[in-house]
């Protein structure tokens, strides 16, 4: 029988989909992949199968993760299974410049970004730069994970010299422009099903960690997400055009808004969170709209099955 199977690394941001679908009824497995096995000349099991894997993996443990999910996924997508954020999501989901370079062949704004490897070409790197602060970030992060603000290049050799300093898992930093926002804020773009859903304002008063999910919140005592009512903005069009080309049909994207009105894009989240003090605000939910996208994939799955 075919079900809706929910490939993943962490039960606590997991655990809001599988309520959504259990209220619905509807048949799924957790597919849990922090470890596991791949047999290439198996058969995989019918359904849906929906890649949340994080880039963030590591920072709990789970260091292979994605490295197992992409072969998990390719082997599905030979099989012909239905693969919701398929192997070239994952891609994404774990190289930022390779997440650039998707956005701009779309027309899409981004940061100026060099990635560098190695001491002396990080330093290199900066002096590229016309002016300071500059973001110093690893390629491949997750959560705002290791993503750092730095004011001169003095500090920059601190940090890169910092036996404290955790490098990049790729070993590859992005030294990137720092993006001088209108407001302390960023915007958050949910999309389901390749479609927009809604736009999130985030303060960003407390740093770069912005994960949305519950389990993420930060001890600050202040809500930080708000959804924006009737946001529209020509970008969407673009997102929208940017995630049909690479495989993405559920994914919050994130932009800063300059002073002069420009959206730069930042960050593209395959794997993203909904946080529910803001759905509850207005009276959506964002993992219920994403059960129902499941159950109908799963709808069609079957009928194509039983034709």
């Amino acid at each position: 029988m075919s079900k809706i199977h929910i490939i993943h690394e962490n039960d606590a941001w997991t655990a809001p989909l599988f309520a959504a679908l259990d209220a619905r009824g509807l048949d799924y497995q957790p597919w849990h992949l922090a470890e596991g096995r791949v047999e290439a000349n198996a058969i995989p099991p019918e359904g849906v199968f929906y890649n949340r894997m994080s880039a963030s993996s590591h920072t709990r443990d789970h260091r292979f993760a994605p490295e197992l999910t992409r072969q998990v996924l390719a082997w599905l997508e030979t099989h012909g299974r239905r693969v919701i954020n398929d192997s070239r999501a994952v891609n994404l989901e774990i190289d930022k410049l390779a997440q650039y370079r998707a956005l701009a062949s779309v027309g899409i704004e981004t940061p100026r970004t060099i990635g560098a490897v190695g001491r002396a070409s990080v330093l290199a790197a900066a002096k590229d730069f016309p002016s300071w602060p500059l973001i110093l970030k690893p390629n491949r992060g997750g959560a705002g994970a290791g993503v750092q603000l730095v004011e001169s290049p003095a500090q920059l050799a601190e940090i890169l010299d910092d036996p404290a300093t955790e490098w990049p898992l790729d070993g590859i930093w992005l030294v990137q422009d720092y993006i001088r926002a209108a407001e302390p804020c960023i915007t958050r773009c949910e999309f389901i099903d390749g479609r927009f859903l809604y736009a999130v304002r985030v303060d960003t008063s407390d740093g770069f960690e912005l994960c949305p999910a519950d389990a993420c919140a930060l001890p600050t005592g202040r809500e930080r997400f708000e959804i924006i009512d009737g946001f529209d903005d020509p970008i969407l069009r673009r997102y929208e055009r940017f995630l049909a080309a690479n495989g993405i049909e559920v994914a919050g994207i994130e932009f800063v808004r300059t002073p002069d009105g420009r959206a730069i894009t930042y960050d593209v989240n395959t794997n993203t969170n909904y946080n529910a003090k803001a759905e509850q605000a207005v009276g959506v939910s964002g993992m219920g709209q994403l059960a129902d996208f499941l159950g109908r994939a799963l709808d069609e799955v079957r009928h194509r099955k039983a034709a």
